[in-house]
């Protein structure tokens, strides 16, 4: 079993310097990033939270992380709609609005599958027991279902014949076409990359303290002018164009969720979570 962290792993540069007083020790640790372990650490604390948590209280968590992101969808749209026409940099100016279903996601504190694939395998990694990864598997399958089952509501709204759907149907139904336009090792691919923002987010909040807003805004933003593949995001965009009749349930299953899964699993369990743990392995165990 892995050893817990020392008091001092994770203690601020100056703790030890001669040349300060307790007070001044004090304002160095408050001006000093933690140690990565410490990172790690939290991280792995909010997975741990996560497993401990009753099936029903994920269920309605993911829910609401499903709908919130939405808005992503939703604020995307009202922002083209409103960009001057043929305007060049409008699309940079919607894609901001892909940022908010993720702000509102990670300070409500909602659970959302990509955030989970880091936080959720770091006490997997840690105790390296079937138990463990049993769990986590049960919270991923759990929180990716209620999380799309939110989209799929969200996408209902707003393909209902309501006035408000049906003037901005025109933007909704081009920014949908997105998850459907590349082939499926490209979706991959560039879910790949998204998956490794999100969680590098993920990694990134311990230590961002009142900038974590900006974090979330500016990673997300990446992902949204960059083109990258999120399931959730996605889904929302992907089961809006499905209901509004321009796709069919096999398209969304086939061309949108089975490259955009595979990619974000990859790239927030591998390329974030595995390496990420392994940087910091050797300190937790005591080996050089």
């Amino acid at each position: 079993m892995a050893k817990q962290p020392d008091k001092n792993d994770g203690q601020a540069a100056g703790h030890a310097s001669p040349h300060l007083d307790d007070e001044q020790r004090d304002q160095a640790a408050a001006h000093s990033s933690p140690h990565a372990l410490v990172i790690h650490e939290i991280v792995r604390e909010e997975g741990e939270t996560a497993l401990a948590r009753k099936p029903l209280a994920l269920v309605w968590s993911a829910l609401a992380a499903g709908l919130s992101m939405g808005f992503s969808f939703l604020t995307q749209a009202v922002l083209e709609d409103k960009a001057p026409s043929g305007h060049e940099g409008a699309s940079l100016i919607s894609a901001a609005g892909y940022c908010v279903g993720f702000i509102i996601v990670v300070l409500g504190r909602q659970q959302l599958f990509t955030e989970s694939t880091l936080t959720v395998l770091l006490p997997v990694l840690t105790r390296r027991d079937l138990h463990t990864a049993a769990c986590a598997l049960r919270l991923w399958v759990i929180v990716l279902a209620a999380n799309l089952v939110g989209t799929w509501i969200f996408a209902g709204m707003l393909a209902a014949p309501t006035a408000f759907a049906e003037k901005l149907a025109p933007v909704l139904d081009h920014l949908g076409q997105a998850p459907f336009q590349a082939a499926f090792a490209t979706t991959t691919l560039k879910a790949v990359l998204a998956g490794w923002l999100i969680a590098l987010m993920v990694w990134l909040l311990p230590n961002a303290k009142s900038a974590a807003v900006l974090i979330v805004a500016l990673l997300t933003y990446v992902v949204a002018v960059c083109d990258l593949s999120h399931v959730i995001a996605g889904s929302v965009e992907a089961a809006y164009v499905v209901l509004r009749g321009n796709a069919s349930v096999q398209d969304y299953l086939l061309r949108f969720l089975a490259p955009t899964l595979l990619g974000n699993v990859i790239g927030g369990t591998a390329l974030v979570g595995l390496l990420n743990h392994a940087s910091i392995a050797p300190e937790m165990t005591g080996k050089a």
